[in-house]
């Protein structure tokens, strides 16, 4: 039985807010957030400052459950709000996106690990590393854990952590499955190995948890004996939102995929102010936004922006169908759906680099240099577009796959 009834809740901050009040607070720190990006990148972390501001809209509720003081918004919200702050800076709406999300993740655990992890105030920022980095020894009923996770996002301003784990057999000490531990922030130490050339304000260092027992209610099994992913979780029977019900990868890639969508957004901001204020550097001297080759530049960018967020808000839509029709209606996600949408998502990426580097190869070298805006840009997409979710190539391979009724050799 659902214990949604029973559990005493957490009200929300401002009970009454709505989607579109936050998607005008994230609109409306863009200038803020743009100024700050130098800063945040020398820093290689988003300032405390910045962090309390986040928390202060509400941006780390928006898909947290209702019933532990998040407002339970839908995926086009939230995708929304995290595209609007990228466009700002891609590193500060990085962290967010890659905490703030892991509260859909968080509701699929045991309800136990759900009121451990949202508290008394719902306060809840955890990065999660897929990759397992640590293993998990059953011992009496819980676990023993230990391990190191790099790419860590986030994890200065975090209240928790979320890194994968192999469950290890207790005799022989074999691999015998993967799942998520959730870890509480002073359970870990920060190893500071994050200098890569794109990304540095984002803080993605390596967290690392010295041997510690874990109870099992801290726990989200992720794959079975033979390595399929798990789609039935405890967490689903507490939540009456169909949401919950939705697949979890596409949801988690989502994350990164708004992002970048953002970025390439908020570099078209950069290009078209270079088109007015930058002239040809031989006579007439006239100015670039003159130009029809210019112009053309500005609006094969735009609609490729424009194309990649209209395609990235019809697959939130999507996702929320497939996961009303799942609770509602019974009919399960296939495995051949959530590959589509792997790859819609892996598309808005590609469009948003092809505008991307349209925009950075004919704003000329100037745009080159370490503190150009356009660069900075150019260079965090360059460094997202890495992401092992974001390979549209496997991704491709597994979605043709099952359509012709043979299984994916991986999970994505």
């Amino acid at each position: 039985m659902p214990l949604t009834e029973s559990v005493e809740k957490i009200a929300p901050p401002e009970p009454d807010l709505t989607p579109a009040e936050l998607l005008h607070r994230a609109e409306a720190m863009c200038p803020m957030l743009r100024e700050r990006q130098a800063a945040c990148e020398a820093a290689g972390r988003i300032s405390d400052e910045t962090n309390h501001e986040f928390i202060r809209a509400g941006f780390y509720r928006i898909l947290q459950p209702r019933r532990f003081g998040g407002y339970e918004f839908d995926l086009p919200c939230f995708l929304k709000v995290m595209t609007a702050v990228s466009r700002g800076c891609p590193e500060s709406g990085w962290v967010l996106a890659l905490t703030a999300g892991h509260a859909f993740l968080m509701s699929l655990f045991p309800d136990a690990g759900q009121r451990e992890a949202f508290g008394t105030r719902g306060e809840f920022r955890a990065p999660a590393v897929a990759a397992p980095g640590g293993t998990a020894t059953p011992v009496d009923g819980s676990y023993r854990v230990k391990g190191a996770w790099d790419y860590a996002s986030g994890c200065d301003v975090a209240t928790h952590f979320i890194g994968a784990a192999m469950l290890l057999d207790a005799a022989s000490k074999r691999p015998q499955s993967m799942m998520y531990v959730l870890f509480d922030r002073d359970q870990y130490t920060i190893i500071d190995n994050w200098h890569v050339i794109g990304m540095q304000g984002t803080g993605s260092r390596r967290v690392v948890i010295e041997e510690t027992f874990v109870p099992s209610y801290r726990v989200l099994h992720t794959t079975d004996a033979s390595g399929s992913l798990v789609h039935s979780h405890p967490g689903i029977a507490h939540h009456a939102n169909p949401m919950y019900q939705g697949r979890v990868v596409p949801l988690l890639v989502s994350e990164t995929v708004a992002v970048a969508v953002g970025a390439a957004r908020g570099a078209l901001d950069i290009y078209g102010e270079i088109l007015r204020t930058k002239k040809r550097p031989y006579p007439p001297f006239e100015p670039l936004l003159d130009q029809a080759e210019f112009q053309r530049h500005f609006g094969h960018a735009q609609s490729l922006i424009d194309t990649a967020e209209a395609a990235l808000t019809q697959l939130a839509s999507n996702y929320m169908e497939q996961a009303r029709r799942q609770a509602e209606d019974g009919i399960a996600i296939a495995d051949e759906e959530e590959r589509r949408l792997l790859m819609i998502e892996q598309q808005c990426v590609r469009m948003s680099w092809e505008a991307m580097e349209l925009m950075f190869r004919t704003a000329g070298s100037s745009s080159a240099t370490a503190s150009s805006p356009l660069g900075r840009y150019f260079r965090n997409l360059a460094v997202i577009r890495t992401h092992i979710t974001l390979q549209l190539d496997r991704t491709a391979v597994n979605a043709g796959r099952l359509h012709f009724g043979m299984p994916a050799v991986g999970p994505l």
